[in-house]
């Protein structure tokens, strides 16, 4: 279960100090000590009941310009502050099942439901609202290989709610939770690890099973790097793309990337030359490409 930790006392804090302090000192959000010493600003900006509304009306009036250039998540998201240092500010909205927006797009795009882990450590305080609820579950992600449909041995940690003024630190492949909506609209503010590293490590989604078996397996690997996804374009478009797509199969230090690699070149042959791009998969180094390989021959 992700760390529960005391808010520390004291005054609250403009946005704009929270970020200078924080881009003045660093964050080492790789490091769960350093996140920690992050919690009396993340706190201070708690205490502030004033700066988000003046945050969210700004960029109302600047037409979401901002916005839109920055924010690379969802429209759930509401982009507060990019450090220099590898780390953001955000604020995260939670419709209730009674919102238009829920209504509109359903309970996955607000991961409701959706048992994950995530491939980064991230503090995360409740700013407004009862906060979305949780059920939690541990699992060692040292004894897992990243296989879809790989047991996961989780443990099932407790339900708790990210109330206001409550403050959590989630640890990166550790902590799974399944979230449900709140009772009405809430928000949480995050400060989030944006490392040059964390692309290229796999989130898992997790299929829970049976409530009795306790154990719970790796549904679906979403991670997708922009350069993955070039790769089955390139494959089809040039004979270069191909060699690229070939060299990232042998040599790329990422496994996933060379599955990925794998499944492009194999998208573009048929027969027994398919066959043979993913037999040669199938003798990687790395237990989730052989895997991946493995299923797709069976397709």
């Amino acid at each position: 279960m992700p760390r529960l930790i005391d808010p520390p006392a004291g005054a609250a804090l403009d946005l704009a100090e929270v970020a200078a302090r924080l881009d003045e000192s660093g964050v080492d959000l790789a490091d769960e000590d350093s996140i920690a010493r992050c919690t009396p600003l993340l706190a201070g900006l708690a205490r502030n009941r004033d700066f988000l509304a003046d945050s969210v009306l700004a960029a109302l009036k600047a037409s979401y310009a901002d916005q839109l250039s920055l924010n690379r998540y969802s429209a759930q998201v509401f982009l507060l502050h990019r450090g220099a240092r590898g780390f953001y500010l955000r604020a995260n909205l939670w419709p209730s099942a009674r919102d238009a927006a829920y209504a509109a797009s359903g309970p996955a795009a607000f991961s409701y439901g959706v048992p994950h882990d995530h491939n980064f450590h991230f503090l995360t305080t409740g700013y407004f609202g009862p906060g979305y609820v949780s059920d939690y579950y541990d699992y060692d992600a040292d004894r897992v290989d990243g296989r879809v449909g790989e047991p996961l041995n989780l443990k099932f940690a407790g339900r708790s709610q990210l109330g206001e003024g409550q403050m959590m630190l989630y640890r990166a492949h550790r902590d799974i939770h399944s979230q449900l909506p709140p009772a009405s609209l809430s928000v949480s503010l995050n400060i989030m690890d944006e490392g040059d590293h964390v692309p290229w490590r796999d989130q898992y989604i997790v299929d829970l099973g049976q409530e009795t078996d306790g154990r719970g397996t790796i549904a679906k690997r979403p991670t997708l790097t922009s350069s993955e996804m070039l790769l089955r374009c390139a494959v089809h478009l040039t004979e270069n793309g191909r060699d690229v797509a070939e060299h990232f199969a042998k040599a790329h230090p990422v496994p996933r990337v060379r599955a990925n690699a794998i499944a492009a070149l194999a998208a573009v042959e048929e027969g027994e030359a398919r066959v043979a791009v993913l037999e040669r998969g199938m003798r990687d180094s790395d237990a989730r490409v052989r895997d991946d390989c493995r299923r797709w021959l069976a397709i």
